[in-house]
């Protein structure tokens, strides 16, 4: 890949947002997930969120926007980071295989009706296709994160946001604006007008 300056790298970001924004498939798939959200949390459930490497930041991240607060104060989300427990990775890491971390955990924490949210630029991790088996197998709802061509978990997810790139920079920053749009509508669906903005 030829060497981009820093206008490059920022007129290449710019790119694929615009390219986000002028799809209305893309636009359609977020509302029906935000509508998915919603509902699950209307009902009681949860949400799982798995990735690996930059994607585990972002699942951390937007699991962190639910719990805390996004723009408002409000009562916390129920949301699970499935990337941040040393003790529990490490240990199916060593029992199992790598490939088998989210899975497991899925399998222990799920219940019909969360949701799993699959992060993975590739869309060909073997944990995170793994994790999504699993999930298909306990009647989750599942949710994906992912790049251009989906990969292989596209086939595996209920909506699979696919973010029209295949580089991986550039996919990475266009998922937590997903992320972001996604806390978003479930906090203005279900706390309107609910405490003060921060």
């Amino acid at each position: 890949m030829q060497k981009q300056t820093i206008t490059d790298q920022i007129a290449d970001s710019i790119a694929v947002k615009q390219a986000l924004l002028d799809d209305t498939r893309i636009l359609n798939q977020l509302k029906q997930a935000s509508d998915q959200m919603i509902a699950s949390y209307r009902a009681g459930h949860k949400v799982l969120v798995a990735g690996n490497g930059g994607s585990a930041a972002d699942a951390q991240h937007i699991a962190a926007e639910l719990v805390s607060r996004f723009y408002i104060d409000r009562p916390g989300l129920a949301a699970i980071a499935l990337t941040t427990d040393t003790s529990v990775l490490t240990a199916i890491s060593n029992d199992y295989t790598y490939d088998r971390i989210f899975a497991r955990q899925i399998e222990a924490l799920a219940r019909p009706g969360d949701i799993l949210i699959a992060i993975s630029t590739s869309g060909n991790s073997a944990n995170i296709l793994q994790g999504l088996h699993q999930a298909r197998s306990q009647g989750l709802y599942c949710l994906g994160l992912t790049g251009q061509t989906g990969g292989r978990m596209h086939d595996l997810c209920d909506l699979c946001l696919c973010v029209p790139s295949q580089d991986t920079p550039r996919i990475q920053e266009s998922h937590i604006l997903l992320g972001h749009i996604l806390c978003a509508a479930v906090e203005d669906t279900l706390y309107p007008q609910t405490g003060k903005i921060l």
